[in-house]
């Protein structure tokens, strides 16, 4: 058996998500379909990280294994791309892995990107790439709030209902805040997140920036570990999936 890496890029607004779903378009649905016809042979897909409905990736990654060796990749990537680049989804490259490699359990570091456009008018170029919040948002003190998820936390307060992680802590190595023009970029990296971890937490940066908490509420709800007391998690479609680190 061979194995292979792909690097994917796509817009997640038309699909149910990542995860293969008994209803509804998927990402790993429709891209483990076309390599298993192109192979003509049964495939599967192995995500890096099961990204929700409406959620984009610039470098999602995945893996597959094959009965024979792909002797052209370009060529290969070339096929897939006919398909899939009509569904706004891109494969930009594509490696032979040893067979110790895991999309998933070899990923050493995600890194999520958060966009707010933060404007009087509604985006219409980003429509859906980002989320639209018209009142003015204070940046510094969302930095410092930022500070403050940085490190080995119990990050319950930030963890979904129907999140099956074994434990909610986790180690946060960065958050950074960042603005150009009217938009606002979070950056988070971790070697591993809770579902609707990095939505909740950007929710709830969004209340600092508008002054509706004050950095000791935020730091209160945080450490709470209460989900009741959680800001709403922001909306999926601000949310990318910027690379994973091997």
């Amino acid at each position: 058996m061979f194995r292979y890496q792909i690097l994917i890029e796509y817009v997640g607004t038309d699909f149910r998500g990542w995860q293969i779903q008994t209803k509804g378009k998927t990402i790993q649905g429709l891209i483990q379909e076309r390599i298993s016809k192109l192979l003509k042979e049964k495939t599967i897909l192995f995500g890096a990280g099961r990204l929700d409905k409406g959620v984009h990736a610039l470098e999602q990654s995945a893996h597959f294994e094959c009965k024979k060796k792909i002797e052209n990749l370009n060529k290969f990537v070339k096929s897939l791309n006919f398909f899939l680049n009509k569904e706004m989804i891109t494969i930009i490259k594509i490696k032979k892995r040893s067979k110790d490699f895991h999309a998933r359990f070899s990923a050493r570091m995600r890194i999520y990107k958060y966009i707010i456009i933060n404007r009087l008018s509604r985006p219409v170029l980003d429509k859906n790439r980002g989320w639209h919040i018209i009142n003015k948002l204070d940046l510094i003190t969302m930095k410092k709030a930022a500070k403050k998820l940085v490190g080995t936390k119990d990050f319950s307060t930030f963890r979904a209902s129907s999140c099956r992680a074994k434990s909610p802590i986790k180690t946060m190595k960065s958050v950074k805040v960042k603005s150009r023009n009217d938009k606002i970029e979070i950056e988070f990296q971790s070697q591993s997140f809770l579902q609707q971890q990095v939505r909740s937490m950007v929710g709830c940066l969004k209340y600092v920036g508008e002054k509706k908490w004050t950095l000791k509420k935020f730091s209160f709800v945080m450490n709470s570990k209460k989900r009741i007391l959680c800001a709403p998690p922001a909306p999926p479609e601000g949310l990318y999936l910027a690379r994973v680190i091997y």
